[in-house]
């Protein structure tokens, strides 16, 4: 059975809002006030750690152990106000609907907590469009290693070799790899068509174009 997986933050909702908000509750609660703005959006992409250490980084603290020790607090200043910025991008409903029509396969693959975007997923209202999530910590180990991936096609009914990811970072372009699957990434992002650089089996600027190039790739 074709499938398509996606990733979630940056590829199917622009979440950065709320995770940068997250952040910037640790470093007001640290002592330094807000760090990060709607310009580090790519980075709120990258996880919970990165923002850490870019917000540390300009404060000349470059410790690991503060990085670790804030993780779990960003976490849960995130739960608190999962979706209070965040929103779906616009046709991505419509393009999900239209590839389960054609009999497509759809899940999540995320390197997001399962139980956080688990609940994401549920306050944006689009649960029903996938069958299956993967998270960060579903599986020992999270992208870009292709387990999760696998374990994604597999829980969604379909088959790894006639799947593909769509995604928005070169995290989901090496899991593509690792997975020996191709690879769309979104030109909506904060890099733009920047991503070309990790030569992806195909680019996406609009989600009204997905059906088309599902065909193409995989059938």
């Amino acid at each position: 059975m074709r499938t398509v997986v996606f990733d979630l933050d940056g590829t199917l909702a622009d979440t950065s809002g709320d995770l940068l908000a997250a952040a910037n509750v640790c470093f007001s609660e640290m002592g330094h006030g807000v760090q990060l703005g709607p310009a580090d959006a790519l980075t709120a992409f990258h996880g919970a750690r990165a923002m850490l250490r870019l917000g540390l980084s300009r404060l000349g603290l470059q410790d690991e152990t503060v990085v670790d020790a804030w993780y779990p607090r960003l976490l849960s200043a995130y739960g608190e106000s999962l979706d209070a910025a965040t929103f779906v991008y616009p046709g991505a409903v419509q393009a999900v609907e239209a590839l389960r029509m054609a009999g497509y396969r759809t899940a999540i693959c995320t390197n997001k907590p399962e139980g956080l975007a688990v609940e994401l997923v549920r306050r944006l209202g689009i649960s029903d469009l996938f069958g299956a999530l993967v998270g960060a910590d579903t599986l020992p180990v999270r992208k870009p290693d292709a387990a999760p991936y696998r374990l994604a096609v597999e829980r969604s009914g379909g088959e790894v070799r006639r799947s593909m990811l769509v995604g928005d970072t070169d995290t989901d372009r090496q899991t593509g790899h690792a997975a020996g699957v191709p690879v769309v990434l979104v030109t909506f992002g904060p890099e733009g068509r920047g991503v070309e650089r990790f030569a992806p089996e195909a680019l996406m600027d609009r989600y009204a174009d997905l059906p088309a190039i599902a065909a193409q790739l995989i059938g």
